[in-house]
């Protein structure tokens, strides 16, 4: 069996068979990026095929969520966004600062600013927060960023992805495709003219979009609930900003956001989606809305820095997969922009499929590993197309959704309901149904401070997974015999509080196994052994 790990070129059925490469990825935005690097980390050749020539100035998420900083963390690129997050937060600074009454001598903060957080527009208050909370308690340095543009994790992602030897492709776009048993001839061509180019992979990865090329022609179902709206987000110019009040706010025609960034606005207008998604986002088109959701006629759309139009439409594939050809990010599902998880959920698609599909490319497990994306990653998927859908409901401007809007708020004005709702939206609840009957099994595993300084996050840079012994029990090493690099074995003193005595953590950050140190080592043994195989397949020979 072969056990290679990392960035070389490797010796599985793609090389065998003589492909082109053995995954495309069609998207080059953060989910696709982020799995092209996880595939590379995995020692699968990639190429990435991006229609956009330089990265999407489009007014997109401006935050990320636990799972997501802890996934950067792993690979670290914390120290990278932490930089972006401090220059963003200075920015909001200037801001408060600015606008009328603001203080002169604000500083920026530290860490984003906790009111960040909301539910249909219903802010959160951070003081409110109970943060002793055990779910809070694992996430390390990783609980600090949060406030980061998704224009710079894709800058961020580009350079990793370019460093690691991803094969990019800009100014290209998939054209076609034709997928067999063995594998799939991807065809494409470049956007403003040229020759086109066949490349024949052992894989296709659709991450373009919401409008997906690759989900239409390869024939997924998308089941889901029609559009009802019609929102704009932009960056603007404009006079009588003064009259528009900062933050969130619930009109009789709709919803209106102003803020925290100079010319930020966001309007929902609830009367149908529009006419034309397509159609380019004009200057007097969201000037129109702003007037109509806030009421004020003297508010005047001068410029126009960055727009995008969206709906609530919520849909979610059957499947992630269908043969050879996988689906990630909002190719899998898309939904209303509302509590932020749209990046969140498609790199969480990314770090889960990575290693999946590189360890299927080396030869190292079987096709059947892949079975396990669609069932861990499309609950987690299903729960936020709701989540955004209770928003929309809740911001309705009719009176059973302003009663409901009542309700909710007296919820979260208490400790218990501000609780309930960041747990959510931060992505601490989430968990993967995994045999094994330890409390860690299927979370993501705490970022552990070992007594020589490192932290468990600094042990799973290269992408592999990793066996954590903190016992000093040479019976679990002995375990892993065999797996070579696939699995990492550390031994080492633990933190001076509770912690399990050891751990085995997947690739993705996600908890395989783990056992106490008064557990039933036989016992301990036996399961530890049984989730080796499980993930990483059969140890080879004693002696190869």
């Amino acid at each position: 069996m072969d056990s290679d790990f990392g960035t070389d070129a490797h010796t599985g059925p793609a090389a065998e068979a003589g492909t082109d490469t053995d995954v495309v990825v069609a998207g080059g935005g953060p989910v696709g990026l982020m799995l092209a690097c996880e595939l590379r980390l995995g020692g699968a050749r990639v190429v990435l095929v991006e229609r956009r020539t330089d990265v999407d100035p489009t007014v997109k998420a401006g935050a990320i969520n636990t799972p997501t900083a802890e996934a950067f963390h792993r690979r670290g690129m914390l120290p990278a966004l932490a930089e972006v997050q401090q220059r963003a937060l200075e920015q909001f600074r200037n801001f408060m600062r600015d606008r009328p009454g603001g203080d002169q001598d604000a500083r920026p903060p530290r860490t984003p600013p906790r009111f960040a957080a909301h539910f249909g527009g219903i802010m959160l208050d951070g003081t409110l927060l109970d943060e002793a909370d055990p779910d809070f308690a694992h996430a390390g340095p990783a609980s600090e960023v949060g406030f980061v543009p998704q224009q710079d994790i894709e800058r961020v992602l580009a350079e990793r992805a370019a460093r690691l030897g991803v094969e990019l492709l800009r100014g290209v776009e998939l054209t076609g495709f034709d997928a067999d048993d063995e594998g799939v001839e991807v065809r494409t061509a470049p956007v403003g003219g040229g020759p086109d180019r066949r490349i024949r992979a052992d894989w296709l990865v659709g991450c373009d979009g919401g409008r997906s090329t690759v989900r239409k022609l390869a024939g997924f179902a998308f089941p889901g609930t029609d559009p009802q709206i019609t929102g704009h987000q932009a960056v603007v110019s404009m006079t009588g900003a003064e009259a528009l009040k900062t933050g969130w706010h619930h009109t009789d025609t709709g919803t209106y956001v102003h803020g925290p960034v100079p010319g930020r606005i966001l309007t929902v207008e609830f009367d149908g989606p529009p006419a034309d998604r397509e159609a380019p986002v004009t200057a007097e088109e969201l000037q129109k809305s702003l007037r109509h959701v806030t009421g004020s006629a003297d508010v005047t759309v001068t410029g126009v820095h960055s727009a995008t139009r969206f709906t609530d439409n919520a849909r979610q594939a059957s499947d992630y997969r269908s043969g050879r050809v996988l689906l990630a990010g909002d190719a899998a599902h898309v939904h209303s922009p509302f509590g932020g998880q749209g990046l969140n959920l498609g790199i969480g698609d990314a770090v889960n499929l990575g290693w999946k599909l590189a360890a299927v490319v080396r030869g190292g497990a079987p096709e059947g590993l892949l079975d396990s994306y669609t069932a861990e990653r499309h609950p987690i998927g299903a729960w936020v197309l709701q989540w955004t859908r209770a928003q929309i409901a809740l911001m309705r401007p009719e009176p059973a959704s302003r009663a409901l809007r009542d309700v909710v708020g007296e919820l979260t004005a208490t400790v218990t309901g501000t609780t309930y709702f960041v747990k959510k939206i931060s992505g601490v609840w989430q968990r993967y149904e995994l045999p094994g009957g330890h409390p860690l099994v299927g979370r993501s595993a705490p970022d552990l401070e070992l007594a020589d300084g490192r932290r468990l996050a600094d042990l799973m840079h290269d992408g592999r997974a990793l066996l954590l012994d903190l016992s000093e029990d040479a019976g679990i090493g002995a375990v892993a015999d065999g797996y070579g690099e696939r699995v990492r074995v550390v031994t080492a003193a633990g933190p001076a509080g509770p912690a399990p005595a050891a751990l085995l953590v997947r690739p993705d950050g996600c908890t395989a196994w783990a056992v106490d140190a008064d557990g039933d080592r036989a016992e301990a043994l036996r399961g530890l052994a049984d989730s080796l195989t499980r993930w990483f397949g059969s140890p080879a020979p004693a002696g190869a």
